[in-house]
């Protein structure tokens, strides 16, 4: 009797196609799933995540600026993603730059693959890093620049410099073919603007009254907010990269979660030693720089690894907000460099440190093919880190220039800046009481 309904079980669990992983076209069922939720994580960073973040960080006569332009740069960057900005980053080409056989997703039916998911899918992960890369620029120049030249630098942008820098490290280009960690953005993502963001808060120059006059976060409870949607999100912008459901992905959100915790505690314990009380701000703030810090190295790193960088992304770009706000008095507004381009930085050279198979409890997973030792790795880190802070810079420089021409200037006059974006651009108010 036991053979008998042995054997029926059998036949009924065979006869579920719901319970196969696989399916017989190679598609992955589990691994799909779990990048179609991925998806959605990185989108919710940019909107709403990053746009009430930055929104309560401006004062409230510039907040709807900042909702407007995270959500419109969304969209130009989407579109432009499809028109030639994925085939730009991830066709054949060559070391550089891809080519347009996949403009508008040319031959990129529903039943196509990348890997095991479909391609449509791939595509539309990676256009929510294009999505919010842009966006996190607009820290570096919050408060000042006209809506216009906001959307035209930002198209620009993504297709001169963002999709580039992709296919060299992600659409096998040059710093791919080297052997460059990039688990998930560091140098795509964060060097990159966290570079720009510095370059345009140089060429555009600081907001009126900066450093003098306090220009405080207007709504602290929206950036909290804010804040935490980053956290969950960033479990899709790490995870997500590892493209499967498998043991990469959940320790890439181990390690994500490791660090960000870090970097919270870290940055609240400098404030706390240096002003006797531990801010709301800083402690998100340095959330955010442990998360961008660790993203390059999360596919790479175990968790020992994880909370040694979480430490240093707190005391470092702690410090290099302090310098480049008080002692170079620059206004990258939000501090984008300082955090997204520091943290970018460093993770990068440290997944060559932490990647190491032979430190014990801090060890990692392993060099990249071809790479034997830990000096080799940290070699080519380091020339992906300064190739793109080199060619970032030069290209965001032309850019605001040539934007410039365009717009009749970058930034809004003196008497439109002290009555605030939200009514010059768009004759609107965050709040009417």
């Amino acid at each position: 009797m036991s053979r008998i309904l042995s054997f029926t079980l059998s036949l009924v669990l065979l006869s579920i196609p719901s319970l196969a992983v696989a399916s017989d076209d190679g598609l992955n069922g589990a691994n799909t799933s779990w990048i179609l939720t991925s998806t959605a994580l990185v989108l919710l960073m940019t909107l709403p995540g990053l746009a009430l973040f930055y929104g309560g960080l401006v004062r409230k006569k510039n907040v709807l600026s900042i909702l407007m332009q995270c959500f419109a740069i969304g969209s130009i960057s989407s579109i432009l993603w499809l028109i030639v900005g994925y085939s730009i980053a991830f066709s054949e080409g060559n070391a550089f730059i891809g080519d347009f056989s996949k403009v508008m997703m040319h031959g990129i039916s529903k039943d196509v693959l990348s890997g095991d998911i479909p391609e449509s899918l791939f595509m539309l992960f990676q256009m929510t890093f294009a999505v919010i890369t842009p966006a996190l620029i607009i820290g570096g120049f919050a408060e000042r620049m006209k809506f216009s030249a906001v959307l035209i630098f930002s198209g620009l942008w993504l297709l001169a410099v963002y999709a580039p820098i992709t296919h060299w490290v992600w659409g096998g280009g040059w710093l791919s073919q080297m052997g460059v960690y990039d688990f998930a953005g560091g140098i795509v993502v964060h060097i990159t603007a966290g570079t720009a963001a510095l370059v345009a808060a140089l060429v555009i120059g600081p907001r009126r009254g900066f450093p003098k006059t306090p220009m405080l976060p207007h709504n602290l409870t929206m950036t909290v907010t804010g804040a935490g949607m980053l956290w969950v999100g960033w479990f899709g912008f790490n995870g997500g990269s590892a493209l499967a459901a498998n043991g990469d992905a959940s320790m890439a959100m181990l390690v994500t979660h490791i660090s960000a915790a870090a970097g919270t505690l870290t940055w609240a314990a400098i404030e706390w030693k240096k002003f006797g009380k531990a801010s709301v701000l800083g402690a998100v703030t340095g959330m955010v720089a442990g998360l961008g810090t660790i993203t390059p190295a999360s596919g790479f790193v175990g968790p020992g690894g994880a909370l040694v960088i979480g430490i240093s992304a707190g005391f470092v770009c702690f410090y290099s907000t302090v310098y480049i706000k008080q002692k170079l008095r620059i206004d990258d507004s939000l501090d984008v460099f300082p955090v997204h381009g520091v943290g970018g930085i460093l993770g990068t050279f440290l997944a060559g440190v932490f990647s190491a198979t032979t430190l014990g409890v801090f060890s990692g997973f392993g060099f990249a093919e071809g790479i034997a030792s830990m000096a080799e790795q940290v070699g080519v880190q380091l020339i992906g880190i300064v190739s793109t802070l080199v060619y970032t810079a030069i290209v965001t420089y032309i850019l605001l220039k040539l934007v410039a021409l365009m717009t009749d200037g970058l930034r809004v006059d003196e008497e439109q800046e002290v009555n605030g974006l939200d009514q010059v651009e768009h004759e609107e108010s965050g709040y009417n009481l």
